[in-house]
């Protein structure tokens, strides 16, 4: 069976094609590698944070610096000032924390106690992080890839400088 120019043309497009398909699958499947336990970083690596959103304040990147815009009329003990502000964004972009042991069935029965949205360059929806308080211990829940990490009360404190931290009970 002979096939004239035409066809053979046909065959080393779709072959082409195929083939695009084929290593553009594979080189996702080779990178997906499953988290291990450990520390992990909260945000994706080179992730650049384009806005925050507490539930009383609201920080966006506006050019090289950031701007604070109050979402309620309520007294804040943070000041939100372009130093300030930056250390925010730092701690949100370096933090690493330790994979908790509760699953994400188990933290979602608990109510949170504060929230943060982050929208960061690239991505359609912001990134959702709940902070639970179970037993004297703080959780931080991705709402987007479904992971809960575990905080000590101070990187709580850094991460979430607007919610009111009721200090833990000294033992007698």
């Amino acid at each position: 069976m002979r096939l004239s120019r035409k066809a053979w043309n046909n065959i080393v497009i779709f072959s082409m094609l195929l083939m695009i398909f084929f290593f553009n699958g594979l080189h996702k499947k080779l990178n997906n590698v499953p988290a291990a336990d450990g520390m992990q970083a909260v945000l994706p690596e080179q992730s650049f944070i384009l806005a925050l959103a507490f539930p009383e304040l609201k920080i966006e990147r506006i050019g090289t610096s950031w701007r604070s815009q109050n979402l309620q009329d309520i007294a804040m003990g943070w000041q939100a000032n372009e130093q300030s502000m930056k250390q925010l964004i730092t701690q949100w972009q370096t933090q690493q924390l330790d994979i908790a042991k509760p699953a994400v069935s188990d933290v979602s029965q608990w109510s949170p106690i504060y929230a943060v949205s982050i929208w960061l360059a690239g991505e359609q929806l912001p990134a959702v992080y709940q902070l639970y308080n179970n037993q004297q211990q703080y959780y931080l829940l991705d709402k987007r890839l479904q992971r809960v990490f575990v905080l000590e009360q101070t990187t709580a404190m850094q991460l979430f400088p607007l919610y009111t931290f009721m200090s833990e009970p000294e033992d007698a």
